[in-house]
């Protein structure tokens, strides 16, 4: 069995959603659509994979906007037809924040600026604690997703929607993947000024991400496990 995932940018590390689906017996794959040495400039040309060659997919987070073709240009494009593809084929999707944006975005809803951005450690109004359990979740986002048609949103925040099922695929706005190293990328990747910037303290954010590791990284398994178990398995159509 083999799982991709759609790394928008060189510093998305599969973390334990992808530990657990190796141990679940998938093979990781990775497709990087912004190199590094572009990572100020996005406009890249991107030629994906055909999703029906995969087993599940899972399309990761980004400091981009869904919505922002003019500064990521038409990759993006690209990618909500390779999401729609894919779950139209019954190739199971696990969206993680901007892929869970776009995957809502690929079957019909949409992207919008959140009323506020949700930075850190956050609890969420779960519908289905047995599939996704309230957390505490780790969150960095502006942008929140409109559910797609048909969809069954099953988490949420004052500030967003935090998870849907669709068919056999799963959006989630928070990054079960995240562990202290993913993070501390981030902040040398231009979020540690990000967060200087809107009066937040990394150093505190990062204390609490490495205090809450374990919890959070058994937690992100259980989900993966949950996700295959319950969602990807569904009949196709």
């Amino acid at each position: 069995m083999r799982a991709l995932f759609i790394q928008q940018d060189h510093v998305s590390p599969v973390g334990p959603v992808g530990d657990q689906l190796e141990a679940r017996g998938y093979a990781i794959e990775e497709f990087v659509v912004v190199p590094e040495d572009r990572f100020h400039e996005p406009n890249v040309a991107a030629v994906f994979p055909d999703p029906r060659d995969f087993d599940v997919i899972v399309p990761m987070g980004a400091p981009w906007s869904v919505y922002d073709e003019p500064t990521i240009g038409a990759w993006i494009l690209e990618e909500l037809t390779f999401l729609r593809t894919a779950h139209q084929a019954g190739v199971p999707v696990l969206g993680i924040c901007f892929g869970g944006q776009a995957l809502a975005s690929a079957l019909g809803g949409g992207v919008e600026r959140a009323p506020e951005a949700e930075v850190g450690w956050y609890e969420v109004d779960s519908a289905d604690p047995a599939l996704v359990e309230p957390g505490p979740w780790f969150q960095w986002h502006h942008d929140r997703w409109i559910s797609p048609p048909g969809s069954e949103v099953l988490a949420r925040t004052p500030r967003a929607e935090q998870a849907f099922t669709i068919g056999r695929s799963m959006g989630v706005q928070f990054h079960p993947e995240l562990t202290p190293s993913s993070l501390q990328g981030w902040f040398d990747n231009g979020g540690a000024a990000y967060l200087e910037a809107h009066g937040e303290d990394a150093d505190a954010l990062m204390t609490r991400t490495v205090a809450t590791a374990a919890d959070a990284q058994a937690r992100s398994r259980r989900l993966v496990d949950r996700f295959l178990d319950r969602v990807a398995s569904r009949p196709v159509g």
